[in-house]
């Protein structure tokens, strides 16, 4: 080994120090920002070694590492303009368009790799078993997570595709990508056969996903998520990168562990996900107001500042809606003005509020909400009891009483017991349904109130009226 080697396996093992104390950083919403810029310095440090080795190693006239540093500058800038510039609510599907990156990139390596390599005395398994795997789930996140992304975007609609005999035809793309697989694994000697394992892949990659309903897309881009990592893991394998290995692990495990608590969160296995089915999708089209019936009670914007006025105890519970209207600083100069006025004021954040995990506490962060004031589930039930008012922003389904009885979609799913608040205000558009497409039973709960408006409108009319009563 080289002096210049050893200096870069170092760099790589450093980079990976970064990766793991970012992560760990990122458990909660106090020390997330740092973890994320933590770990964004790990890959800087990666990508840097990456591009010292390659150009050391090779001329500086060559066309390869022109084209390498050429890659780094467009998809840097890129990435830096894209998400500055992404709304809060376009965030899953930035999230899904990296998932994509991710894994195709990985894809490529072992596909580029292959093809570099003299296979005409065989591989070992060592080396083929991890190209075959990469090619596999990188092409899977690759196609998945174009295809997720085109659901939350509204460009493929959120209801579940499916047609006659999909399940059949899933089965039958596996079988072929895992039959070509094991024939590339057990003779290793051209690449026809992991291009019929890539084409497969990816075509599973869109079978699999077409079929969710929009209630479970923020699932799948976690688990396309973790997929990505696996895939990142398996290249690091076929080039020998301890780098890409550790933090292709790191995501892997992230990723599995965030499913299984969003499926938990939603009380659905991760399998019945992926048989897909359930949700509608997003019907934000419906006019303001519509489909009232009758023993819903609508509120005006006074009579909601004159409850929150004369309240000790106020939860607000943000969701999508909160997001959709950019209403995250209102609500913050709402809770800030109830404050100042020794009123207690929380915020009750669900896993699935949104339409991702935290979500809702990055929306707040962004208005400098305190940490302290942000209650989790478990936190967040046991105050409702002693709330004077809580006021429902944009969430719909994590609030649906229905949960408590069997029998409906979102029958068994932890929800927010908003319903134990002594009064309810709830600011929503209409009465449409959330993605579980079932009707909100809280809207029509005796000590409910509905205000249908624009969420920014909505938040911005109630503080002035707070304002009129307590300065009176």
């Amino acid at each position: 080994m080289t002096l210049l080697a050893f200096i870069i396996g170092v760099v790589f093992l450093a980079a990976a120090v970064f990766f793991v104390v970012g992560l760990h950083l990122m458990r909660t919403p106090r020390t997330a920002r740092r973890g994320n810029l933590i770990s964004a310095g790990g890959m800087i440090t990666a990508v840097g070694a990456t591009l010292v080795y390659a150009i050391t190693l090779s001329h500086s006239h060559s066309l390869g590492w022109i084209a390498l540093t050429s890659g780094v500058i467009v998809g840097g800038t890129f990435g830096v303009v894209r998400s500055r510039s992404v709304k809060m609510t376009d965030i899953p599907q930035l999230v899904s368009l990296f998932n994509a990156v991710g894994g195709g990139a990985a894809a490529a390596i072992a596909f580029a790799d292959f093809l570099g390599r003299d296979v005409s005395a065989g591989l070992t398994p060592s080396t083929s078993v991890p190209v075959v795997l990469d090619v596999i789930i990188g092409s899977v996140s690759l196609s998945g997570s174009l295809i997720a992304a085109g659901k939350l975007q509204g460009v493929i609609p959120g209801q579940p595709i499916q047609f006659p005999g999909a399940r059949v035809v899933n089965v039958v793309v596996v079988l072929v990508a895992l039959g070509a697989g094991g024939a590339m694994i057990a003779q290793p000697t051209s690449w026809p056969m992991l291009l019929v394992v890539l084409v497969a892949s990816l075509l599973f990659g869109v079978l699999m996903v077409l079929p969710i309903g929009g209630a479970d897309a923020p699932v799948v881009v976690s688990l396309l998520n973790a997929f990505t990592g696996l895939a990142v893991a398996m290249a690091g394998f076929v080039i020998d990168n301890q780098s890409m290995i550790i933090a292709g692990a790191l995501v892997g495990a992230a990723g599995t562990i965030l499913t299984l608590q969003m499926a938990k969160a939603m009380n659905r296995s991760v399998l019945t996900i992926m048989l897909g089915g359930f949700g509608t999708g997003d019907s934000g089209s419906v006019a303001l107001g519509a489909t009232v019936t009758a023993n819903v009670r609508e509120v005006t914007a006074d009579d909601v500042g004159l409850q929150l006025a004369y309240a000790r105890h106020v939860i607000i519970v943000p969701g999508f809606g909160l997001a959709a209207s950019q209403a995250q600083h209102e609500v913050a100069g709402l809770a800030k003005l109830l404050t100042d006025h020794g009123i207690d004021v929380k915020y009750a954040i669900h896993p699935v509020a949104g339409r991702m995990p935290g979500h809702m506490n990055v929306l707040l962060a962004e208005a400098n909400v305190p940490y302290s004031q942000m209650l989790q589930l478990e936190e967040a039930n046991p105050a409702f009891d002693t709330c004077d008012v809580a006021l429902v922003v944009g969430a719909n389904d994590v609030t649906n009483p229905a949960a408590r009885r069997p029998g409906n979609a979102v029958s068994g799913m932890p929800i927010l017991d908003v319903d134990h608040a002594t009064s309810v205000v709830v600011v929503k558009r209409s009465m449409s349904p959330g993605y579980a497409g079932i009707p909100n039973e809280l809207f029509s709960a005796p000590q409910t109130g509905m205000l249908f408006d624009d969420a920014k409108k909505a938040l911005g009319d109630i503080t002035l009226a707070v304002k009129q009563y307590v300065t009176t």
